[in-house]
């Protein structure tokens, strides 16, 4: 499993709009790309712009391919883009370690 984190950081004020917003990009478009587990976003309490977004890939190719390729993609970003200050920092990771269940 491939962990994405996005970094993302949106304008002054928008925050309620693009809570619902990347809520409703989440369920509705990006939860239909091919190989994706699941999702978290959380927002930084010192800095309420600044969001993560955490979305778990069954593989890298799922993400940068996938769905970074395909019409899905552009359908996200005409959800959530508006609300960007600027473009977010995004990452991939694999795991290391995790607490016993």
């Amino acid at each position: 499993m491939i962990l994405e984190i996005a970094d993302i950081r949106i304008r002054p004020g928008q925050q309620a709009a693009f809570d619902e917003a990347i809520e409703r990009g989440l369920r509705t478009v990006a939860s239909r790309a091919r190989g994706m587990q699941g999702y978290k976003v959380n927002k930084c309490i010192e800095s309420p712009e600044r969001y993560v977004l955490q979305i778990f890939w069954d593989t890298l190719e799922d993400h940068t391919v996938g769905f970074r390729e395909s019409p899905l993609f552009a359908d996200w970003r005409a959800i959530v883009g508006p609300f960007f200050a600027q473009p977010p920092l995004v990452e991939h990771f694999t795991l290391v370690v995790k607490s016993p269940e």
